[in-house]
């Protein structure tokens, strides 16, 4: 393996071994810092800057950032091996945007071909898609958010308009991909019947897609916006019932879509 892949740095701030979501089998996500979007509800608000940061954790400065390289990541990755071949599990980045970093996102993927292991990335989709294109070739998944139809709306609760967005959801499409598409479903935002059908509707439009999963709101990272001294704007909203989920759920497969709650 070429040296120059494994001395590339990257900027990450945690690891996460043992997931059994954001792609097939036992899988370590690789959370890497920085994002050009600012989602109202986003549940890693430690992830947006990619400064390295001080959080208030449990009282406690803990800092969140650190340098590292393409092997010292692998080196944590390869602990985990048998368990990838076992359940077809492999790596996901994870962020944070991972497209921000793409020297350090494609070298680290790269690698992680170098030894067979299943690769995904957990996108926003929203760089210019020169930028995308590099990475595809070492990707077994592609998990892109599609948050919404409506540019307007998207902007308001994202910071950034969706047309780039669906854009490249159908350029990745087009390449032959393996694109799932996700919608993070967040009340007030894009939880209606019509919405979801909406964004179903153009998930389906994408040229071999076949699946959509409906990731229901909830408020695990409110807690790190007062420990970054940030104020969580949506902590007036509930989460969803398991019911009206269904409803989604439902209204989404009317696409023709294979579609689940989760993922």
């Amino acid at each position: 393996m070429e040296m120059d892949i494994m001395k590339v740095k990257g900027r990450i701030f945690d690891i996460q071994r043992f997931s059994i979501h954001d792609g097939p089998g036992i899988r370590t996500i690789i959370f890497l810092k920085g994002c050009v979007l600012r989602c109202k509800w986003c549940c890693n608000p430690e992830s947006q800057e990619y400064d390295i940061q001080t959080m208030m954790v449990q009282g406690k400065p803990k800092i969140i950032g650190r340098d590292v390289t393409v092997e010292e990541v692998m080196e944590e990755i390869k602990k985990d091996l048998p368990y990838y071949r076992r359940s077809g599990g492999g790596v996901t980045l994870s962020g944070g945007e991972a497209l921000c970093q793409p020297e350090f996102a494609t070298a680290l993927l790269q690698a992680c071909k170098e030894y067979g292991i299943n690769t995904a990335i957990e996108s926003t989709g929203y760089a210019d898609f020169n930028v995308i294109e590099k990475y595809l070739p070492y990707l077994d998944v592609y998990l892109m958010d599609i948050k919404h139809v409506n540019s307007a709306k998207h902007e308001k609760f994202t910071s950034k308009s969706n047309e780039l967005i669906l854009e490249n959801a159908r350029k990745i499409a087009e390449t032959g991909a393996n694109l799932i598409i996700r919608v993070p479903v967040i009340p007030t935002f894009n939880h209606t019947i019509e919405e979801i059908k909406d964004i179903a509707a153009f998930a389906k439009s994408l040229p071999g897609v076949k699946e959509l999963h409906l990731l229901p709101y909830h408020r695990l990272g409110q807690d790190k916006y007062e420990g970054l001294g940030r104020e969580y704007t949506l902590a007036s909203i509930e989460p969803l019932s398991k019911e009206y989920m269904e409803e989604l759920l439902e209204a989404a497969k009317l696409s023709g879509l294979l579609c689940q709650i989760g993922g």
